[in-house]
């Protein structure tokens, strides 16, 4: 009798045992709308392969197990020596090596891989998105390097294959390589210009000694890094490896880990240069030209990572909702509960559209897409992860008091959410690169409106938000403080004409009614009543 009062009822099953990736319709439509039939078949199925290893039970007491137990600096070996090493917990490695060999590295290599990747990039940002930070870095690293061929060679084949090898050797003895970077310092942040760390010219042509120091330097177990420093002729990029020809250490020193609100399972470290060699990439004085196409690859991982943290909450939401019981019915069948879920599902598939939208165009390549990159990338990356956050947070207050407890995996997704706004540039230096874009770029503003353009008449309040958009536009008085208001627009048409274009009908009307047409109120579950919330749920619902 005296555990009679410890029987558990009216608590949902644990959301485990199912295909992350099957189950998320938004995501299956955008992989079969922007690949062709074959090799959307073989996506689907690889995909899906990815997804049952993301939802299995095992991968997410691995993702648990690599949140509690964090990295831990290693400075000196038993005998004194300097080794600047970063020790993990077993999990961390396993859950990387599964997102290496799911080809989250190697886009490059294959037609449609940015789509592809993307989707991986989603499913696998669900479990523990630590991992993905390595993975970012090392996919994006491959087009700065590309400025330099003999570098390309050199490296390419080994960020892009499939094999993790975790261990610190030279490159020519390891099946795969990571990559990490070092751009902000102290006093400079995201203004890279201000950068004091300096290159001296050594004997060997291309190569350098770095002396200096990094503020925030990402992964710093990877084998390689991109980094910027004052060379003779101005700012240029540079790549450091961790471990030299002759197998001995670079002068590479972690000072710190970072004590972060998020991320914990990730490494984020202080470094100090001194006499670090480096090989040159790209010309000297030209180290943003150089690296900015790698930004730009990370900043769309910005956005798919925020789109996988979204998907992953209002699956959580969604699920728990549909098992709780409170008084006398389903939390999901409460009307305004079902307001609040399928709020949060519209927005987590505009998010999840948008993002891959923008992996095709990176696949497409043209000059017109392209254009639409450079407008689309900031827009998107200031919106998206902006969004992100609340929508956790509400997410999580959907299980109530449970989704305030570590063992409901909620706050950990919580605190998460702030990171990919930060990342790569936090909103104002996003929001300002869309005005770069504008003003430096003609053609960009020319590709986004053709973008935007293949909806017009198919929804008068996007057609409504397009001219207002233009209107707006006509007139740049005082556009520098305005920007993150020209940003959020950009974003919401574009998330708007892709929605209406592509998503079932439900979900066009209630986006274009609730955050193009005004009706909408300012926090979640403001939804018009008279939308098919049902289905808007049921079409979020994950099945397991």
């Amino acid at each position: 009798m005296a555990g009679s009062t410890h029987t558990v009822t009216n608590q949902p099953p644990e959301l485990s045992g199912y295909d992350v990736y099957g189950a998320d319709r938004a995501l299956v439509s955008a992989v079969g709308r922007h690949l062709d039939p074959g090799p959307a078949q073989e996506a689907h199925d690889e995909l899906s392969g990815l997804g049952r290893a993301a939802g299995s039970q095992q991968v997410q007491e691995w993702a648990v197990q690599a949140d509690v137990h964090p990295p831990t600096l290693r400075t000196h070996d038993r005998f004194g020596n300097r080794v600047d090493e970063v020790d993990f917990h077993p999990a961390w490695h396993r859950l990387l090596g599964k997102g290496v060999g799911a080809g989250l590295t190697a886009a490059w290599t294959r037609p449609g891989g940015h789509v592809r990747r993307a989707a991986a990039f989603v499913v696998w940002t669900q479990v523990e998105a630590g991992t993905c930070c390595p993975l970012s870095m090392t996919h994006a690293a491959v087009p700065a390097l590309r400025t330099d061929p003999e570098l390309a060679a050199e490296w390419e084949p080994r960020l892009t294959s499939q094999v993790y090898d975790s261990g610190l050797r030279p490159a020519r003895l390891k099946a795969g390589a990571l990559f990490g970077m070092g751009m902000t310092e102290k006093q400079g942040g995201s203004d890279v210009r201000a950068n004091t760390t300096r290159a001296v010219p050594l004997a060997e042509a291309g190569t350098y000694a770095l002396t200096g120091h990094k503020w925030f330097c990402s992964a710093p177990m990877s084998d390689g890094f991109l980094v910027l420093a004052q060379a003779p002729e101005g700012l240029t990029c540079f790549l450091v490896p961790r471990v030299l020809e002759d197998g001995g250490r670079n002068v590479f020193r972690l000072q710190r880990l970072k004590d972060k609100l998020g991320n914990r399972s990730n490494a984020s470290a202080e470094v100090e240069f001194d006499g670090t060699w480096a090989r040159r990439v790209g010309e000297e004085g030209r180290g943003v030209r150089t690296i900015i196409d790698m930004v730009a690859a990370t900043r769309v991982d910005c956005v798919l990572g925020s789109a996988g943290l979204m998907r992953q909450a209002v699956a959580q939401a969604v699920h728990h909702c549909t098992y709780r019981e409170a008084f006398g019915g389903r939390l999901r069948d409460k009307p305004l509960m079902r307001n609040v879920l399928a709020d949060l599902a519209v927005e987590s598939e505009a998010a999840t559209t948008l993002g891959l939208r923008l992996a095709a165009a990176c696949d497409d390549g043209g000059e017109q897409e392209r254009a639409f990159l450079r407008i689309a990338v900031p827009a998107a990356k200031y919106w998206v992860t902006k969004r992100c956050a609340p929508l956790v947070v509400e997410a999580a207050e959907c299980l109530g008091g449970n989704g305030y407890v570590e063992e409901s995996g909620m706050p950990r997704l919580v605190r998460e959410s702030p990171l990919n706004s930060v990342w790569e540039g936090a909103g104002n230096v996003q929001a300002l690169d869309v005005l770069r874009a504008l003003q430096r770029e003609p053609g960009a503003l020319d590709a986004y409106l053709r973008e935007v353009g293949r909806a017009r008449g198919a929804d008068h309040r996007l057609d409504g938000a397009i001219k207002g958009l233009l209107t707006e536009l006509a007139d740049l008085d005082g556009v520098e403080a305005r920007a993150r208001r020209l940003a959020e627009r950009f974003a919401l048409v574009l998330q708007g004409s892709l929605l209406v274009r592509f998503a079932p009908s439900e979900v066009a009307d209630a986006f274009c009614a609730s955050r193009l047409g005004g009706d909408g109120g300012a926090a979640f579950g403001t939804l018009p009543h008279s939308l098919p919330l049902a289905a808007l749920v049921e079409r979020a619902a994950p099945v397991v």
